[in-house]
């Protein structure tokens, strides 16, 4: 049976305990260190804002949906006109880490949802891959990571 939409999936375990997690998500100063260049204020529920990411010119508005202290984050953005909902979901584990699950959802299965699955799943992957590197070793993996597709080449 063919399915009639697409929706991403990601999920890595963090070595901290959730509320850094959280914390590292949520605040646009410590997710500078790692995903987005800066941001128009702190994801809080109900609120829009704007993210900036260093290599490109484009501002990103998300609006922030549903916020679960330490438990979940949901928040929607527009890709190609179309609204998007992205969750994360943190789970603590018992050895004080935390496990961080991305969905992404959901796009017509045809060659452009196939496409957006393929970018946007590698994208949740690197977004989980920065910030278990910045978290657990202060590192900003993101750093001249994409500029081969900067607009300011």
């Amino acid at each position: 049976m063919k399915h009639q939409t697409l929706e991403i999936e990601a999920a890595l375990q963090i070595l901290k305990p959730i509320n850094d997690v959280f914390e590292a998500i949520i605040d646009p100063l410590k997710m500078s260190n790692y995903f987005i260049s800066k941001a128009s204020g702190k994801m809080e529920e109900g609120k829009q804002i704007i993210w900036q990411f260093p290599e490109f010119d484009t501002s990103f508005p998300i609006r922030v949906g549903k916020i679960e202290k330490n438990k979940y984050i949901s928040f929607h953005w527009e890709m190609d006109g179309i609204e998007l909902l992205v969750e994360m979901t943190l789970s603590p584990r018992a050895d004080n880490s935390t496990l961080v699950t991305v969905t992404e959802k959901n796009r017509k299965n045809d060659e452009a949802g196939i496409k957006w699955l393929k970018g946007n799943t590698e994208g949740w992957a690197n977004f989980l891959a920065c910030l278990k590197a910045w978290l657990e070793y202060g590192i900003n993996l993101r750093k001249g990571a994409f500029n081969f597709m900067s607009d300011k080449t």
